[in-house]
């Protein structure tokens, strides 16, 4: 290593409450100095990091495009805390010898719980009854003649319908283990994933088209690629059910908004139940937001304590394992590393 290991920076250019408070002490033990300060533009970002050896982000939050990698002097490292990596340009990255990683198995319990419930929302109309019971109106009584009347015709029975997964990763085939057990048949759509893992778990792996045709809910895990930006579009949604329901847990960047309120307003689609959407936050007086069959959890799903204790550890770790001249166990743009050994030396695996 060119620098000493008291001279390796770490920087955190969005430091959320707490954190940046708990960082300094594991750094230290390393050997490391760690700054972590809010940066709200690039030019802050740059300003912070062109010195750092490592930087550790909130890729959704605080994207590192090119114009930020391109002025990075000496870092080996960009740890994302998150799974999704497309806010960070990995390409670019790549081009200067820069490892990028992820947290590949963070908030997987969460996350595919969360999916469950949004599907539970939608088929056993939570969020109506509760509003209903809120104003007075209770079920099998004199006051309850508009829940009978509107709401019960649309409640379903789980068992029997059609799961449709877009995507087959982590989270994904967790869901599949708790979707099983509520007697749905599950099926999904991943151009990246043999046929006999999901045929291992009792998923039929179908095309793009038998997705939209079969599902009664589609559930999206993939990841947000220039190809799967804004493909659920008005022509994806002219093919599903008009009694389907829409889940997303993973990107906003999947649906086309214009096109989602479109097909829920005219009844080609029945419910959606998004946890993110695309920007974020959105314009509170986003039309999604007055639709009754339109349901936001406001970007919650990946959450909970366990969760946040995990993703703030796992960067430590890698950064831990590069000082030691050691690969990180979850680089996302391995082609980065010609260039990092023409760079910085040859590493070990990890340990």
């Amino acid at each position: 290593m060119n620098r000493s290991n008291t001279g390796f920076k770490v920087v955190l250019p969005l430091a959320p409450a707490g954190e940046s408070e708990k960082y300094p002490q594991e750094f230290r033990e390393l050997g490391a100095e760690f700054i972590g300060q809010r940066c709200e533009s690039d030019d802050e970002f740059i300003a912070l990091a062109s010195d750092a050896d490592a930087i550790i982000t909130v890729g959704s939050i605080r994207p590192v495009p090119r114009k930020i990698i391109e002025q990075l002097k000496q870092c080996r490292l960009i740890s994302n805390t998150q799974i999704g990596y497309d806010s960070i340009d990995t390409a670019a990255a790549a081009e200067r010898g820069i490892l990028v990683t992820n947290v590949p198995d963070y908030c997987v319990g969460e996350v595919s719980d969360h999916a469950m419930a949004l599907i539970l929302a939608c088929t056993r109309k939570v969020v109506p009854l509760n509003s209903s019971a809120r104003k007075g109106q209770w079920g099998l009584s004199a006051s309850g003649i508009e829940i009978q009347q509107r709401i019960w015709p649309t409640m379903t029975r789980l068992e029997g319908q059609t799961l449709g997964l877009f995507g087959f990763g982590r989270v994904a085939r967790a869901l599949v283990l708790k979707a099983r057990g509520f007697g749905l048949r599950i099926i999904a759509h991943d151009p990246y994933v043999a046929p006999e893992a999901a045929r291992q778990m009792g998923v039929a792996m179908v095309d793009w088209k038998r997705l939209l045709n079969e599902s009664d809910f589609i559930s999206i895990h993939a990841a947000l690629t220039a190809e799967t930006r804004r493909i659920f579009s008005h022509d994806a949604f002219n093919e599903m059910k008009p009694t389907a329901c829409l889940i997303n847990t993973a990107r906003g960047g999947f649906i086309d908004e214009a096109a989602l309120l479109q097909a829920l307003k005219e009844g080609k689609l029945a419910m959606a139940a998004l946890d993110v959407m695309d920007p974020e936050p959105p314009d509170p007086q986003n039309p999604l937001f007055a639709l009754d069959n339109f349901i936001s959890t406001a970007h919650s799903a990946f959450f909970s304590p366990a969760s946040e204790a995990e993703r703030w550890h796992r960067p430590v770790e890698e950064v831990a394992r590069v000082m030691r001249g050691e690969w990180p166990k979850a680089v996302v743009n391995p082609d980065a590393k010609e260039k990092y050994i023409a760079r910085w030396g040859q590493m070990k695996e990890p340990g």
